[in-house]
């Protein structure tokens, strides 16, 4: 274990890195030195009104090719007490958002006074941890902000321009003012710890994957960790020309004129939308095991969390990076919610702001909380219902085996020499594909009525033998569970905004610490997609594909069904194959792999009966991910 407490040379100075104290307060003439530790937990003994604030530009070599060096706009708050008293740790969400789509649920940007000093920052990092002891620090990414340069989704330029902050903080990059002068991070004591949600996350998986010295630790939340399996889903395309789409939204209201329309062009032209391969130019974006970045460089601990109804950064992300991090012996935590796209913040903001402090307090500031030897994982199975562990997928997670049948069951062991066939709609819908039925345009299997609850723990993948009449084909496939229950809705990420308030941290006049509550979306749904995935498939004829679905760790309760539907529809993806063409599976060789916890023979052999859900007309389904029973 780390020590609680240990000496640090401070700008000549010898002063200690933390002060434990039983509980009293600092007298207002006598501040403290320290950060102080009360009740195990480091205690906001600073003036957050009165902090340092201040912005610098951290010098980065030419990252968009113009010939020129790039400047990082950093700005920073830090408590005064401590200014060439006692060194600090740093807290730093980097992003490319401060000023063109703003931060968090509440929408916020950054702000300046008069003087340019940064007088309103988004988020709640900065008041809460400021009064602590901490130091926080909010780089705009290259290309956004008041930074100059070229963002480049992911890539070396986006990644470098963060990383030389790291290496400022350490005394190895240089900075200067407005004002055009060297400026020191003398108050830094060189451990900093990223954070952030999305792209900001994402930056933080980067940059610990080029294992920069100092970046002790990182908490991606709702983050990439390869801007392929983003973009791409087994060479199906997200969407044409997205990285030069997106570099060109976060560019919104930047204050550095900078011609990036070359930088654009070249990801346009290097893409491979054509193909959905995965090229040099995807490696150069892969965290995990990348050309320039990868998996074993990552010296950072990292604490991961993921929404496992997230259907914008979808699990992969999560459930492969926490894999290869544990394959390469990174101390890793990880959270996983039933929600989508949503910060724990939000959604469960006690809980949350307790173990991220307790986690900053121990990376950081090497208080010796024990938070290593809790439970590594925290797992919502079901509205609200936790399951903590030690390890992830669950423990007692076994792979078994459906064959598909030709009289539309899925069973355990036995096969069926069949051969089935659909005919490709590029128009039909999700909701109409995993709709119960019979149609020419998908096939559609079904277990038996779970005879006892049994947790579905991992990733779940789809053996088939297809054959394809024409170039091009794609397929997409959803893991459906049926049966009536309350489940966390998708409407909004799951999560409902309040009108209520809660407080974290201290406030200024223009920077206040509340921020509006959330509280899930939960209601009684017949049915839910538990899992999705897309394979682009190339080459007329007979084909044996593995299609890998996104993973979930989901609780189906006794009396419920499990569908497996396969389709060429496109919801998700572009339309690659908008044809008529026939394909067909032979079942001889095609299964579902289902991560069980639980019985095996829980799946008695069956179907469902169409009429059970025949009073869901189609004007009453969403889109995606679960029909809502209409409500009298």
């Amino acid at each position: 274990m780390r020590p609680a407490a240990f000496l640090t040379a401070s700008m000549g100075l010898i002063a200690p890195l933390l002060m434990v104290s039983g509980g009293a307060s600092h007298a207002a003439d006598d501040p403290p030195t320290a950060p102080t530790i009360v009740d195990g937990v480091t205690a906001p003994v600073f003036e957050y009104a009165d902090a340092i604030r201040e912005t610098v530009w951290v010098t980065a070599p030419d990252l968009d090719g113009d010939g020129a060096q790039e400047r990082i706009a950093t700005d920073i708050i830090r408590p005064r007490e401590l200014d060439g008293t006692a060194r600090i740790p740093v807290v730093m969400d980097a992003s490319p958002y401060y000023l063109s789509l703003g931060r968090g649920n509440d929408s916020e940007f950054k702000s300046y006074d008069a003087d340019g000093k940064p007088a309103k920052m988004p988020l709640f990092y900065d008041n809460y941890f400021v009064p602590r002891g901490y130091a926080f620090v909010a780089p705009d990414m290259a290309g956004t902000g008041r930074s100059t340069g070229c963002a480049d989704q992911g890539g070396r330029s986006d990644i470098e321009s963060i990383k030389v902050v790291i290496e400022w903080l350490n005394g190895n990059a240089v900075a200067r003012n407005a004002a055009g002068e060297v400026v020191e991070a003398t108050w830094s004591n060189g451990r900093t710890g990223m954070i952030g949600k999305s792209y900001d996350g994402t930056l933080a998986n980067g940059v610990a994957a080029t294992g920069v010295e100092g970046l002790e630790t990182i908490v991606p939340i709702s983050a990439i960790s390869s801007w392929y399996d983003y973009n791409r889903y087994q060479n199906a395309v997200k969407s044409n020309n997205y990285p030069s789409s997106l570099s060109t939204t976060i560019a919104q209201r930047r204050t550095v004129p900078t011609n990036c329309v070359a930088a654009n062009a070249f990801m346009n032209a290097n893409d491979g939308d054509e193909t959905g391969a995965y090229t040099d130019f995807w490696a150069e974006r892969d965290y995990r095991e990348g050309s320039f970045y990868d998996v074993s460089k990552v010296k950072a601990s990292v604490f991961i969390m993921h929404g496992l109804q997230d259907n914008n950064v979808r699990m992969r992300n999560a459930s492969t990076w926490w894999q290869d991090l544990g394959e390469a012996g990174v101390d890793r935590k990880m959270w996983l919610t039933r929600l989508g796209h949503v910060d724990p913040f939000d959604s469960d903001r006690d809980r949350w702001v307790d173990t991220l402090h307790r986690w900053f307090d121990h990376e950081l500031m090497q208080v010796d909380n024990g938070i290593l030897n809790e439970p590594a994982v925290d797992v919502e199975v079901a509205p609200d219902r936790w399951v903590q562990s030690d390890v992830w997928p669950s423990k007692g997670s076994r792979m078994m085996k459906l064959a598909l049948r030709s009289d539309g069951t899925m069973r355990l062991g036995t096969k069926d020499d069949t051969t089935l066939s659909y005919v490709n709609s590029a128009g039909l819908s999700e909701a109409n594909a995993v709709r119960i039925g019979a149609s020419p345009n998908k096939l559609q299997f079904l277990t038996g009525t779970t005879r006892s609850e049994v947790r579905i723990s991992g990733t779940p993948t789809v053996d088939l033998e297809v054959t394809q009449g024409r170039p091009v084909g794609q397929l997409s496939v959803q893991l459906v569970d049926y049966g009536a229950m309350d489940r966390v809705l998708t409407t909004n990420d799951g999560a409902l905004t309040l009108t209520t308030e809660s407080c974290w941290g201290a406030s200024t006049a223009v920077d206040d610490a509340c921020y509006r509550d959330v509280t899930r979306r939960v209601g009684p749904t017949e049915l839910q997609v538990l899992a999705r995935g897309w394979i682009r498939l190339d080459g007329e004829g007979t084909k044996n594909v593995t299609v890998e679905l996104q993973a979930n760790d989901v609780v189906v309760p006794a009396g419920h069904q499990l569908g497996l539907v396969i389709s060429g529809n496109r919801s998700g993806v572009t339309a690659i194959d908008t044809s008529a063409q026939t394909y067909s599976v032979n079942l001889a060789t095609s299964r579902l792999n289902l991560p069980i916890d639980g019985p095996m023979a829980s799946f008695a052999p069956g179907q469902i009966k169409p009429e059970k859900t025949a009073d869901l007309r189609e004007g009453t389904l969403p889109l995606l991910d679960e029909f809502i029973v209409p409500q009298p």
